[in-house]
């Protein structure tokens, strides 16, 4: 079973727009062309669905199927029907990838959950109202455009550069290829 703790696991907590997702998707291509396999975990404030009308497994998930998984040569994917309405907290979902092969997990959200997190602050979006890593603890560098001051002595890193962002969270976490 898997925990917060025994994972290499790094998360990325910044106000809305500043471009957490966008910067996802850079470090993953970069940690991918160095042969590492990367997870990513996505909280989602909205209703979503990953399947469309008309398809079979759409079809089969809306006619009651708790679970539906799909299977090809080339990927998988599960869905779930969670009922209860209530959501799965960052531990659960990492036990739902314990099966998976995966040298990192990032996550983008879950920002009350206790684990490792690079900060990304823009200041054309933060100006106004300061650092994430003024009042969580559990903020390991700052990720910036600005010559902002960080406290307790924070690495502070280039938002604009995701190479280097990369080479952080493999050094943070203490990984190498």
């Amino acid at each position: 079973m898997s925990t917060i703790q025994n994972k290499k696991l790094i998360g990325f907590a910044a106000y809305s727009g500043t471009g957490k997702t966008t910067l996802i998707k850079e470090i993953v291509g970069i940690l991918k062309k160095s042969n590492y396999r990367v997870s990513v975990i996505k909280h989602a404030h909205h209703n979503f669905d990953v399947d469309e009308p008309g398809k079979d497994s759409y079809e089969i998930r809306k006619s009651g199927a708790e679970n539906m998984l799909i299977s090809s040569s080339n990927r998988w994917a599960l869905m779930h029907e969670n009922h209860s309405n209530d959501e799965l907290s960052l531990n659960d979902l990492l036990n739902i990838l314990d099966k998976i092969e995966s040298d990192i997990t990032l996550v983008e959200g879950f920002k009350a959950e206790n684990f490792p997190k690079i900060e990304l602050y823009r200041e054309e979006i933060g100006k106004n109202r300061g650092l994430l890593s003024n009042k969580d603890n559990n903020i390991i560098a700052v990720a910036t455009d600005t010559n902002i001051e960080v406290k307790r002595n924070l690495t502070k890193l280039d938002i604009n550069n995701p190479s280097e962002i990369a080479t952080f969270i493999i050094n943070y976490l203490n990984i190498s290829k």
